[in-house]
């Protein structure tokens, strides 16, 4: 079993489509409407195949409580130099840095950033 993909309600579909695009190498497809329910979504591919769908309607319009739940999704780049140099690129383009590169208590390499809504991204070996 696999996950087949995650999704985020976001406020700014198109601004987040080009966030991820421009920052994670990821593919989009076509914007899907449906007027009806007022719900728009793209389906972002990334290179392992891993998707993400954004997605937004009209009627869901701020973020609720964050306390349960979501809690941040997380990019394997392979290698220790990998986290250290995506971190910089990101750092250098203007993303939100939270922490790291680090080793955690646990021994895991991690890095995490916030995406333009504040969804928290990790950047792991």
């Amino acid at each position: 079993m696999k996950i087949e993909h995650i999704a985020l309600w976001v406020a700014d579909l198109e601004g987040m489509r080009q966030f991820y695009e421009a920052h994670f190498d990821a593919k989009s497809n076509n914007r899907y409407e449906n007027a009806v329910k007022g719900f728009s979504s793209y389906f972002l591919t990334f290179s392992s195949g891993a998707r993400l769908e954004l997605m937004q309607r009209t009627d869901i319009t701020e973020r609720t409580s964050n306390a349960l739940g979501y809690a941040h999704f997380a990019f394997s780049l392979g290698s220790k130099q990998a986290v250290d140099d995506w971190t910089a690129r990101l750092r250098d383009a203007g993303v939100t840095h939270l922490d790291g590169p680090r080793t955690t208590g646990d021994g895991y390499y991690e890095s995490t950033v916030a995406d333009p809504e504040g969804n928290v991204i990790e950047l792991t070996l």
